[in-house]
């Protein structure tokens, strides 16, 4: 064994066994590690506050399951599927995209998504962009511009948007030519709630679900309006809810769909965040029968119907 003793510890210092989580925590741990390829703001932006004790012990942050998974792509070879499907594709981000590519390296890949909805800080405004991340740069890239299930009306209006968005798609065009569109200002700020619970009286005639989506801060104030209008309601995290009328924080709202959908002060949607007119899109395109847009702050600039 005395003999054995000298080349194990040669191959470890030569070839070191690594894993994804010591190497990760290493550099995380200490960005010097990396030799010059940081800048020292770029270490400091990375640093641990407060270091684990072991890889193990690390509290992952899903960002960090990212950065995992890239050193696990560099230690050990990902299967290959044949073909890889992505839904909501606008809010990947390059490392999501090239965590998805070790999985497609010798596959293909259908992506699904609106750009237009792209509200994460790395949204792309491309799908060229993620297709160089994804190793498909010359993939072809086919609009969808024609829907069915937002009516005519609603549509048109979420269009307004399109140009201040900065993003590479096309106008949408719907097949309904119903539906009902309502964009009802209020004079008085301190009017705007009163108003929001007559809006939500009068959609209780019609048959359907209908939110008030508002801005996150809004939805604990207006859910008490409505506890004290003896109006039964609800939000999202309550799966067997029977309540047709839901309140809905802006942030939340994405890939759900609502008969009415009430658009509580659409300026304070956008002010909330670097991608609020974005939000705002996704907001304005959940209703499926009647939307109505209820503000007493002026209407962002894109929406402003002359």
């Amino acid at each position: 064994m005395s003999k054995i003793a000298p080349v194990t510890g040669f191959l470890e210092a030569c070839w070191p066994a690594v894993t994804p989580e010591s190497l990760v925590a290493e550099l995380l741990t200490d960005p010097s590690t990396a030799g010059d390829l940081f800048t020292e703001e770029e270490r400091e932006a990375i640093r641990w506050a407060k270091p684990p004790k072991t890889a193990k012990s690390a509290r992952w942050t899903a960002g960090d399951l990212l950065l995992l998974d890239e050193a696990a792509g560099l230690l050990e070879r990902e299967n290959s599927f044949g073909h890889v499907v992505v839904d909501e594709a606008q809010d990947l981000s390059p490392m999501a995209a090239r965590a998805i590519a070790r999985r497609s390296e010798h596959g293909s890949i259908t992506l699904l998504g609106d750009l237009a909805q792209g509200t994460a800080p790395w949204a792309a405004t491309d799908w060229r962009e993620i297709l160089a991340h994804l190793g498909k740069p010359d993939a072809s890239v086919v609009p969808l511009t024609v829907g069915f299930r937002v009516p005519e009306a609603v549509v048109i209006l979420a269009n307004r948007l399109l140009p201040a968005l900065g993003v590479n798609v096309p106008e949408a065009v719907s097949l309904r030519r119903d539906g009902d569109l309502a964009i009802i200002p209020v004079a008085d700020p301190d009017d705007l709630d009163a108003r929001t619970l007559v809006e939500v009286t009068a959609a209780l005639e019609h048959e359907g679900s209908i939110a008030i989506v508002a801005a996150d801060a809004a939805v604990d104030r207006l859910r008490g309006l409505l506890t004290a209008a003896g109006i039964e309601h609800a939000t999202p995290d309550d799966l067997e809810t029977e309540a047709r009328v839901l309140v809905v924080p802006a942030t939340l709202v994405k890939g759900l769909e609502y008969d009415h959908v009430i658009v509580h002060e659409p300026a304070d949607i956008v002010a909330a965040e670097p991608r609020g007119l974005n939000r705002l899109y996704v907001v304005l395109t959940r209703a499926v029968t009647r939307l109505s847009v209820l503000h007493a702050k002026p209407l962002p600039e894109p929406l402003n119907i002359d």
